[in-house]
């Protein structure tokens, strides 16, 4: 591929997200992702496109170059940043060792143009949990402890990889260090993942947990993690 190819990558990729703009679609997620002065999204502008429809498209770029990637990862739109992401998993998982670690970098790198839940929560755990499954995990740590509130649910989320491999320690050890976080979206990230710790890897585990810090955890973070408790164990925790 030539240098007048690899450029146009991005730009092809981004003529075909523009046909299937929808700027009512658009303002309906820009409210739901709270793009509004002072909310978590400020700023962020939608070209109200269904991720199904952006998974789609990004089939036909997975070859993107790394300057490509780049150029949409930083792009003010939204579905542009989700597509950059995509391709980023995608090359992960067919990537040798070093690309792997390349992909990795180019991640943790970016940060603050993965500024959603979504793309979060898409993307954490098919890099940045896999890539740090059988290393030290010294990093999680690091991210769990950022003044980024997307760094910390990176943290969280990235350990839905160990958890879908049966290992529950990594999670339960963020979710410690992430109790008294202030922010509503971490404490529905570490529930959902404590949650997700009774039903793939240990209950009696979750229990343990819970019966240490549910006292202590914001209530948010206790229903999630106890969603799918029967009546009457969910009381009891509830009343924690």
């Amino acid at each position: 591929m030539n240098r007048t190819e690899k450029k146009s990558r991005s730009a092809a990729l981004r003529s075909e997200l523009r046909l299937l703009k929808d700027p009512e679609k658009a303002k309906i997620l820009s409210g739901f992702f709270k793009t509004g002065p002072g909310e978590y999204g400020e700023g962020d502008r939608f070209l109200g496109i269904r991720v199904p429809d952006v998974r789609r498209i990004v089939k036909n770029h997975r070859k993107a170059s790394i300057k490509d990637i780049l150029e949409l990862l930083h792009s003010k739109y939204h579905e542009e940043r989700l597509a950059a992401l995509l391709i980023m998993v995608d090359q992960y998982k067919s990537g040798n060792a070093a690309q792997k670690s390349e992909i990795f970098s180019l991640y943790l790198g970016n940060t603050d143009y993965i500024n959603s839940w979504d793309l979060v929560d898409l993307t954490a755990p098919h890099i940045v949990g896999e890539y740090l499954f059988e290393k030290k995990k010294a990093l999680l740590t690091k991210l769990a402890r950022s003044a980024n509130i997307w760094e910390r649910r990176i943290a969280i989320l990235s350990t839905f990889y160990f958890i879908r491999q049966g290992q529950s320690l990594q999670t339960l050890r963020i979710a410690k260090i992430l109790l008294n976080d202030s922010h509503d979206l971490i404490h529905k990230a570490v529930g959902w993942m404590l949650r997700e710790v009774g039903k793939q890897c240990s209950l009696e585990g979750l229990c343990l947990f819970l019966d240490r810090y549910a006292s202590v955890m914001p209530r948010t973070m206790l229903r999630y993690a106890i969603e799918r408790f029967p009546d009457d164990l969910r009381a009891r925790y509830m009343k924690k």
